[in-house]
């Protein structure tokens, strides 16, 4: 005899390791970001901010590693006057904090071959939901003001005499971090059913794995393969050449900015920006100095940040084309392997010229720097010493062009290289 409410049971069975599952890999994730932000901090030197700040630093740098949208305010009553902003991603607790999610929503899925849209509905809704609400209560946390150090200048003399002096802080925009972040894990979840080799995909989507899961696993696997070998740059140029605290700190906070940004210079792409100012990037040297050869007294003027200009204040710069070279056509053979051995190498090279177009895409919109901020006297000027601008975008049509070109070669020959050793002719589909 069949029990009626059995159906039900299940049903609710279901929905409560879902909830489960997503609580966990929500916490997880948040937990993770905010362990290497606050080691990253650390080691900047963030721990000795005064009155608790270090804690609301941390959630700052989580909210904005989340997709969210942190102001930057600042001023001394009438006295003086702040024009800041920042917009940088801190793409190394970024990724911390998405692979963590990434896997832990994957892993329940694992053991499946197919599914169907309402149940990945089912896993998705409540991760989303519970993401959502801890980057809330991070992003209430994001908020703190802090007192600027003047010195011996006019203005600390005038911010003493008139008891007004300058502040500098930063607090969450909770709208712009909820719609942000939305999307950020709405992509990731996206991301994570591409690239899967083993994630089910709904039985009217079988069709297409072929073309696009092979390709994104491939263009992943070569984001994460920079990862890797900058940190173990990383961690070399720690232990040799001084600065340890201040190399870690970057490898902690902003390893792929700078790794991802060598692969686009790597097959040709460009950017371009400007330093003025006493702030500027902390390493590498080199594109700290060629952003500040236009940007220091031309106005408006960007500097161009390509290999070239790179290369012309040091030369090693020239083995990242090199390098760039051999793990993208790594990448073509590894898409070509975990393809069906019915795609042919034109379809190899189109797979990947679109996927590494679109992953550059993304890497150009999130690696984007822009900071400023100026303190005005009495609405007459800036401070000199307190006052610079940090900029750098990416040229899209260019790197985004390249990158198609780039991709769509390291396809051609990838998909080559297992032809010549003897691949059989038969080979179960791809997942």
């Amino acid at each position: 005899m069949i029990d009626p409410e059995m159906p039900h049971a299940t049903t609710s069975a279901s929905t409560a390791r879902a909830w489960r599952d997503a609580l966990v890999a929500v916490l997880a994730g948040f937990v993770v970001m905010a362990a290497v932000s606050a080691a990253g901090l650390s080691l900047a030197g963030a721990g000795d901010l005064p009155g608790g700040g270090f804690a609301h630093v941390v959630a700052a740098v989580v909210v904005m590693a989340a997709g969210g949208s942190v102001d930057v305010t600042g001023g001394a009553g009438f006295l003086a006057g702040a024009d800041a902003s920042l917009s940088v991603l801190p793409l190394s607790v970024s990724l911390a904090g998405a692979l963590t999610a990434g896997l832990l929503f994957l892993r329940p899925l694992r053991h499946r071959a197919v599914t169907g849209p309402r149940e990945l509905l089912a896993r998705a809704a409540p991760l989303v939901l519970l993401w959502l609400a801890a980057l809330t209560g991070t992003a209430l946390l994001a908020r703190q003001d802090f007192t600027i150090s003047t010195g011996n200048s006019a203005i600390g003399d005038l911010g003493e005499l008139l008891d007004s002096t300058p502040t500098v802080g930063f607090k969450a925009a909770i709208p712009a971090t909820l719609g942000f972040g939305l999307l950020w894990i709405l992509g990731l979840l996206l991301i994570a059913l591409l690239v899967s080799r083993r994630a089910p995909l709904p039985a009217s989507l079988i069709r297409f794995h072929a073309a696009v899961r092979p390709a994104a696993s491939a263009v992943v696997a070569l984001l994460l393969a920079y990862v890797v070998i900058g940190i173990g740059a990383g961690l070399v140029v720690a232990a040799t050449q001084g600065h340890a605290s201040r190399t870690l700190a970057v490898v902690l906070l902003g390893l792929p900015n700078l790794v991802w940004f060598a692969l686009t210079i790597g097959f040709g792409g460009a950017w371009e920006g400007k330093v003025e100012g006493p702030f500027g990037l902390p390493m590498p040297q080199a594109l700290d100095q060629v952003l500040r050869a236009t940007g220091s007294g031309s106005g408006s003027d960007l500097s161009t940040v390509d290999v070239a200009s790179l290369a012309e204040r040091d030369s090693r710069v020239w083995w990242l084309v090199v390098l760039a070279a051999v793990l993208l056509i790594g990448a073509g053979a590894l898409a070509a392997a975990r393809s069906p051995a019915h795609v042919r190498p034109w379809q190899h090279a189109l797979h990947l010229a679109v996927a590494l177009a679109l992953a550059t895409l993304a890497v150009c919109l999130l690696g984007r720097v822009q900071a400023q901020f100026g303190l005005s006297v009495l609405g007459i000027g800036d401070v000199g010493d307190l006052s610079g601008k940090v900029e750098l975008r990416a040229v899209l049509w260019r790197t985004v062009g390249l990158a198609f070109v780039a991709g769509a070669a390291a396809g051609f020959l990838g998909a080559l290289l297992p032809r010549r050793r003897h691949r059989r002719p038969t080979i179960a589909p791809y997942g």
